[in-house]
């Protein structure tokens, strides 16, 4: 059972996306599991074949790291599984189980008890991180709530705590190391301080070693963070793996493997694999990282970055262009990403009208002025509302008036949520954040405003904690204070919705009445960009009319 969520202890399997027998593949999804936040997509990050589903759909309160499900390499060895529970097979030993050797026992003896830490999943979306700077260091005392380090994320800077009490005898990535793939080991802890000189001398790739020296055993999917251990899941014993890499010359290797080699810039024939048939295995790869193993690629220049193509770099050269790349954060490659994501795979439209905002700019100044008026010296300094607390107050009642844009797709489904938690997009410098002001249906003007300014300052400073970001349900962008009239807003997955403010500006438009004539008034353009999957087209335009009654007529939000 994966952590999906920082502060998830256990989950419900709601249903299970694959049957015994099925294949799988890294990003598809295996479950759907409930958290104690919402219920996440589990994807798997190795392929394989489903040999026995160890906890059935509907089940609850699964504790984190329980076996829930075995992968095997190939179709062929799903059968032998039929009969697997967890703890039965370490107990049977396969037939010609080879021996270790002196050189690979004597680690293994001479090792204490000890716990190895892996790189944590501090949101759902992380797949790697940065850490920043460590709080401990070797031969320090730990206990739980400790803070072991910083970690950089998709999301914030969020402290690592120690669960489990103990003394750190390793630690194997120093302050500053980026881009850690999640389940990568970054950590020894020993029960006694006398244990901790026997780790002098450890590094990730000896302790791999030890790992491939024990007996073969099935693939059991526990801590979903966890990269896959290199091990086999088949009953048949195979030839040794060295034999297998020199007599063929095509390099076999898991896609998740191929990934990260390719980010590391390393050449995958380098790599020795410990896999079935020599397969190249993600661990395989992480290690070589560590010793920083890639001789066939000394001689080769490094590969461009991100930010320097080869074609960007050519055309800079030849036009003379100075240029300064920066290196993406973490929150800006994520953002990237699921935004990429979002215009390739939600059929978007989008809805846009005209709103008149003088009855609201009218009370927007009659509140600030009385609060100014009523507070004292002794009194803390009462909160100025803005336009923006308007809009978002008014869009959560719009929710409820019409629900069916409080929503999000799922295959099977569309999610309706009751709450109404509106995300606000903040531009902070490393990144798009997006707090979250829960429940604002319920919270008065003074509240929301209060809300947005702690929010947004934490978020600058890269504070927030996951639940401050994590789970909203509807999006508003705002960029009317940059003088922005109107512009189109990209749906963040996976909510279904987001509406995009423009600036207050004003216009002459034909006065009504027997008078006839003109007049100035105050307008504010806002689109609201939709998932098709979820809102149609009439269910968008009354939620924009919705929104629309209620700026127009700021007294109705009272009612």
């Amino acid at each position: 059972m994966p952590s999906l969520s920082p502060t998830m202890t256990q989950g419900n399997i709601t249903q299970w996306k694959k049957k015994e027998g099925d294949s799988i593949g890294p990003g598809q999804i295996l479950a759907d599991i409930e958290t104690d936040k919402a219920t996440i997509e589990w994807e798997a990050q190795e392929e394989g074949f489903v040999a026995k589903l160890l906890v059935p759909s509907g089940a609850k309160d699964v504790a984190l790291g329980s076996p829930v499900l075995v992968l095997v390499e190939d179709a062929e060895s799903v059968a032998a599984f039929k009969d697997f529970v967890p703890g039965a097979a370490s107990s049977a030993k396969p037939a010609a189980e080879p021996k270790p050797s002196a050189a690979s026992s004597k680690p293994v003896l001479s090792l204490p008890t000890h716990d190895v830490l892996n790189m944590p999943a501090l949101s759902p979306t992380m797949s790697q991180g940065n850490i920043l700077e460590w709080s401990k260091k070797v031969g320090d005392s730990v206990a739980p709530g400790d803070v072991l380090c910083e970690v950089e994320t998709d999301k914030a800077t969020i402290a690592w705590e120690a669960q489990e009490e103990g003394y750190v005898a390793a630690i194997f990535f120093p302050g500053g190391t980026k881009d850690v793939p999640i389940g990568s080991p970054v950590l020894v802890l020993v029960d006694d301080k006398g244990s901790v000189a026997a780790f002098k001398d450890i590094t990730p790739d000896s302790l791999a070693a030890f790992k491939s020296s024990a007996p073969s055993k099935p693939t059991v999917i526990a801590a979903a963070p966890a990269t896959p251990a290199p091990i086999t899941a088949s009953p048949i014993v195979k030839a040794p793996i060295a034999d297998k890499g020199v007599s063929s010359n095509r390099v076999i290797a898991s896609p998740y493997a191929r990934k990260l080699a390719a980010e590391a810039g390393l050449d995958l024939g380098s790599i020795s694999g410990s896999g079935p048939e020599g397969r190249i295995v993600a661990e395989d790869v992480q290690s070589a990282i560590q010793r920083g193993a890639t001789k066939a690629a000394v001689a080769a220049p490094p590969p461009p970055s991100p930010a320097s193509t080869p074609a960007t770099t050519a055309a800079a050269a030849a036009t003379g262009l100075s240029y300064t790349d920066v290196p993406h954060t973490q929150i800006r490659r994520v953002t990237a990403a699921r935004l990429l994501e979002s215009k390739q795979t939600i059929p978007h439209y989008y809805l846009t009208a005209e709103c008149h905002v003088d009855a609201l700019l009218q009370a927007r100044e009659i509140i600030n002025s009385s609060q100014a008026n009523a507070s004292s010296s002794s009194t803390p300094a009462p909160v100025k509302l803005s336009v923006n607390d308007f809009v978002i107050k008014a869009a959560a009642l719009a929710l409820k008036k019409v629900p069916g844009v409080n929503a999000s797709w799922n295959a099977e489904y569309i999610r309706n949520f009751n709450n109404v938690d509106i995300s606000i997009a903040v531009q902070t410098p490393s990144g798009l954040q997006v707090p979250i002001v829960k429940d604002a249906d319920k919270k008065g003007l003074g509240s929301i405003s209060g809300d947005v300014r702690s929010l947004a300052a934490k978020a600058k400073e890269g504070k927030l904690r996951p639940e401050e970001f994590i789970g909203g349900t509807f999006t508003i962008s705002n960029l009317g204070m940059y003088g922005v009239k109107q512009f189109a807003a990209i749906v963040n997955p996976p909510q279904s919705a987001i509406l995009a403010v423009g600036a207050t500006d004003k216009k002459v438009v034909v006065a009504g009445g027997s008078a006839g004539g003109f007049k100035e008034v105050s307008t504010m353009m806002v689109t609201l960009s939709c998932d098709h999957r979820v809102i149609d087209g009439a269910m968008g335009a009354q939620w924009l009319q919705a929104f629309k009654q209620y700026i127009e007529n700021p007294y109705s939000m009272l009612l």
